[in-house]
């Protein structure tokens, strides 16, 4: 198989994941683009493909222990072990605490944290015998404050801040570079749209944007490495 890096993109969806995969095929990689529903990204892989890159989907429920596992050592026998992998995938309810169920703050955890944890084991399984690899993890504005009625989204954005905290600590004298991105804002075209701020696309994260700092992360040497990079737009209140 020729000298090319991979990198594996969870939680692939219309706005940053596809932005994602988008950009890592632009620099050169194969990329795998995982959803739940591998049929969703027919159309994004057809694009990459059409115009000189390499990607392919899989289908992957985050969550799920063993579909992780799957994808990782299909993704193994297909494009080679990942150079950078991403978690891009969540799961949020906004609601009371009154009215929130066990079911739904369990499953918003397992998405989201507990993803998180199925993907970065299954890729730092595979980069540190090789001394080296990039894990990024998608965070938000909720990893560094729980707003009212946003619990279903602090508690597994806190825990996989924390997640990736630890991970660093292990793993970077290991060679592995681990990257927490906060996406402090609203994202255009991820259920977001001009109109809703005003008319102004400078108000509004571009997915395209936000995935070029993700690239830059991986091509940062060791000896300048970012652990935690926050991102919003100029219009932004913080």
């Amino acid at each position: 198989m020729p000298n090319k890096e991979t990198a594996i993109v969870v939680g692939v969806g219309p706005g940053l994941g596809a932005a994602l995969v988008r950009t890592f095929a632009d620099a050169g990689m194969r990329v795998a683009a995982c959803a739940r529903s591998a049929d969703k990204l027919t159309d994004l892989i057809d694009e990459i493909n059409d115009n000189g890159g390499e990607a392919k989907a899989y289908a992957c429920d985050a969550a799920d222990e063993n579909q992780v596992n799957d994808v990782f050592t299909q993704v193994d026998s297909d494009m080679g072990a990942p150079n950078v992998a991403i978690f891009n995938a969540g799961s949020f309810v906004r609601n009371s605490i009154l009215d929130t169920s066990s079911e739904e703050f369990q499953n918003c955890w397992r998405v989201g944290c507990l993803g998180g944890f199925h993907v970065a084991r299954a890729a730092a399984t595979r980069m540190v015998p090789n001394g080296s690899g990039t894990i990024l993890f998608t965070g938000a504005t909720a990893a560094h404050r729980g707003g009212a009625m946003f619990h279903n989204l602090a508690v597994p954005k806190f825990s996989l801040r924390a997640l990736s905290q630890s991970m660093a600590r292990e793993l970077g004298p290991q060679g592995i570079h681990i990257g927490h991105v906060v996406i402090d804002g609203l994202i255009l075209g991820d259920k977001h749209s001009v109109d809703e701020k005003d008319g102004n696309a400078d108000a509004l994260l571009h997915p395209e944007a936000i995935a070029k700092n993700y690239l830059m992360l991986h091509d940062q040497p060791n000896n300048a490495w970012t652990l935690e990079l926050d991102l919003r737009p100029s219009a932004e209140r913080f």
